[in-house]
């Protein structure tokens, strides 16, 4: 995987983090085991990817089915890239218009890799998921 696709996606767990931090369960001054043991989790995640340990991928199914099961009023704040870039368990909770998006971008980023070509991966993504005006 490119540099570039590994950065968004840690970006985008670190982003996330700051945002479920915000709202409780994870706002509160006192957090409970659990809770306390998801935020571990999700920081462990983060630094795993950094170091580009081989397991990140299962690392994140197990964070994301988590957090869907233990606290689905969080659940619209996850962004739908990690279910993707996770995969496996996580694509259970994607619609298939929304995976065929996120397969048409891959196929896009591996072409332009393949060719040697660089890839704005923000930018196509904006594009596919219709997100640029």
């Amino acid at each position: 995987m490119s540099n570039s696709y590994v950065s968004f996606h840690i970006d985008l767990l670190k982003q996330t983090y700051n945002h479920a931090i915000q709202f409780m369960p994870f706002a509160s001054q006192e957090l409970g085991e659990d809770e306390q043991s998801f935020l571990e989790q999700f920081t462990a995640l983060i630094e795993a990817i950094e170091q580009q340990s081989e397991d990140v991928l299962e690392q994140g199914q197990a964070l994301l089915t988590r957090w869907i099961r233990n606290y689905p009023e969080l659940v619209p704040i996850i962004p739908r890239d990690l279910l993707w870039y996770f995969g496996g368990d996580c694509l259970h909770y994607m619609p298939d218009e929304e995976i065929d998006k996120f397969q048409l971008l891959d196929e896009k980023r591996h072409l332009a890799e393949s060719e040697g070509k660089d890839f704005e991966y923000a930018r196509e993504r904006a594009v596919i998921l219709e997100l640029a005006h």
